[in-house]
């Protein structure tokens, strides 16, 4: 809750527990917060931070920059960058990034274009074989309220097994 969280915050952002503090990275609201957990040792919290969807231009570009992969990775993977952020990473040293960001949804299709010919063969194709919302991506998309499955089930009209 955003009126709780400036206190508890505070005390969360020492937290000894570092999946307390990447659980808060991820989720804050708070700028302060994002910054000062953007410089945590624990590399899972700079991924959390690096998925927080409230991060600035500003914390992205220094993301975009950590020294571990897999915090370039999440971000790729998460937020959507800078154009000039976005140009950096597509050569970025780590197969592992160029890979998340081939196959990261928030990647406009000028970027893949680019990755599709990338020397690395897996990103190459995983690039060009892209499709939106098919499974590829790891972006995980909340269940529609209220759906259900069509047809019918032992348990409904029609008695016919599923």
């Amino acid at each position: 809750m955003r009126e709780l969280e400036p206190d508890l915050a505070a005390r969360l952002i020492d937290d000894v527990s570092p999946e307390v503090r990447e659980r808060l990275a991820t989720h804050t609201h708070d700028p302060d917060v994002i910054t000062a957990l953007m410089a945590d040792r624990t590399v899972r919290v700079r991924k959390g931070v690096a998925r927080n969807p409230r991060t600035t231009a500003e914390q992205r570009r220094a993301l975009a920059q950590d020294p571990v992969v897999d915090v370039r990775a999440a971000l790729v993977r998460a937020v959507e960058l800078d154009e000039a952020d976005l140009e950096r990473l597509v050569d970025d040293r780590s197969v592992q990034v160029r890979l998340a960001m081939a196959t990261s949804e928030v990647i406009p299709p000028h970027i893949r274009r680019a990755l599709g010919r990338d020397p690395d063969d897996m990103v190459a194709g995983a690039a060009r074989d892209f499709r939106p919302a098919s499974g590829n991506s790891p972006v995980i998309r909340a269940p529609r309220v209220g759906h259900r499955r069509s047809g019918t089930g032992p348990d409904r009209p029609g008695g016919a097994a599923r």
